[in-house]
């Protein structure tokens, strides 16, 4: 089974540690990176990690994720909710996605309670901190050997 994740991280989230640690946590982005590939040691996958301020290059890399991996984590920040580019770009990718937020959005501002990308998603894992990041890859791997056994059920 292929098991290549691609941890997609989008705007803001490079001031991780400079933000508000009562919504996300005292951890930097490298922090929070070098946690994401303990978590994925575990289950057995390989992960690679991206954070761009740019919605052009975060599209542009969604474009190319079937070329990188086998399933996506996507942390788009502020872009979840408006970014139909996003969203596009994530069904266009058609592979098993996960939607990860730190903090908890149902908690928080009105309009950051609209995901524009929820529909092209298995799970939305928010409000779990780090441990969202494990949530998400536990899910994909689940998905990833589903996906497996069913393809060789239908080879026979």
């Amino acid at each position: 089974m292929r098991s290549r994740i691609e941890v997609l991280h989008g705007v803001n989230l490079d001031m991780l540690g400079k933000r508000p640690n009562e919504i996300y946590g005292s951890f930097s982005l490298s922090e929070l990176e070098y946690k994401i590939e303990s978590f994925a040691d575990e289950l057995s996958l390989e992960v690679s990690c991206f954070q761009t301020n740019s919605e052009g290059e975060f599209v542009e890399r969604l474009h190319r994720a079937r070329e990188l991996a086998d399933g996506l984590i996507l942390n788009p920040g502020a872009w979840t909710h408006y970014s139909w580019a996003i969203h596009d770009a994530l069904e266009i990718a058609a592979m098993p996605a996960v939607e990860v937020h730190i903090s908890d959005l149902t908690a928080r501002e009105d309009w950051r309670q609209q995901s524009v990308i929820r529909d092209q998603c298995i799970l939305t894992v928010a409000g779990e901190g780090v441990e969202g990041y494990r949530t998400a890859l536990s899910a994909l791997r689940g998905e990833l050997v589903k996906n497996a056994e069913q393809a060789v059920d239908g080879d026979e």
